[in-house]
């Protein structure tokens, strides 16, 4: 049995659970949420570093998301996550990437200044974090103009980096009207099954969330 260390209201673990979800795996699921103390204990001992998600499959631990991914992708082929082709692929892990450090990643740097609270608030760093998401919001509004998923090789793993780094950019820094495409590719996200599960879950969570949720989504 896959054993899978995440939290619900983890940006990153949706990425992988979108990922399992979709291929219908089994999988034991540990919660690193403080209410099961043991499981935190568990993952550092596979990886000191502590961070999750974390796959632990015939006794290997596999870190890393987009390596994770690939990972299932080898265990369960279909449905592919990365294209066998290799153009294809290549298309896929651009937008994975680009999904992870520049909406993901730029994202949490608002949520950690929040973390630190308004005596450690820097300004600079939200309003450069804005500018930046700005620039990528208006980015992949013209990418994704014809609708869809992210690439044309359906949903990849370039959408389960897309929807968990959407769902919260969002929150964070709202998606403009004008950006119509990209509002309606995180809209088709959030309906798609697998990630509306990952919501759902995640929802008794959201009082964690140091911005205030919004009453949305």
């Amino acid at each position: 049995m896959l054993i899978f260390y995440g939290h619900p209201f983890s940006s990153y673990t949706w990425k992988v659970l979108i990922a399992l979800y979709e291929k219908r795996m089994e999988f034991d699921y540990r919660n690193v949420d403080p209410e099961f103390p043991e499981h935190m204990p568990e993952l550092r001992a596979h990886w000191p570093v502590g961070q999750f998600p974390l796959i632990v499959h015939d006794g290997t631990p596999w870190f890393e998301t987009s390596v994770m991914i690939e990972y299932l992708d080898r265990l369960v082929p279909e449905p592919r996550m990365i294209p066998e082709d290799a153009d294809a692929a290549l298309k896929v892990r651009l937008f994975d990437r680009i999904f992870d450090n520049q909406v993901m990643n730029r994202m949490q740097e608002v949520v950690n200044d929040a973390i630190r609270g308004p005596e450690n608030h820097l300004p600079m760093i939200v309003e450069q974090t804005e500018a930046r998401l700005e620039t990528i919001y208006a980015w992949l509004d013209r990418e994704l103009a014809g609708g869809g998923c992210a690439t044309p090789y359906g949903f990849t793993l370039a959408d389960c980096a897309a929807a968990p780094a959407l769902f919260y950019a969002d929150w964070v820094y709202r998606i403009d009207l004008k950006y119509e495409n990209l509002r309606g590719y995180r809209a088709r996200l959030l309906a798609h099954p697998s990630v509306a599960r990952c919501v759902e879950d995640a929802r008794r969570y959201r009082h964690y969330f140091p911005l205030g949720a919004p009453d949305r989504d």
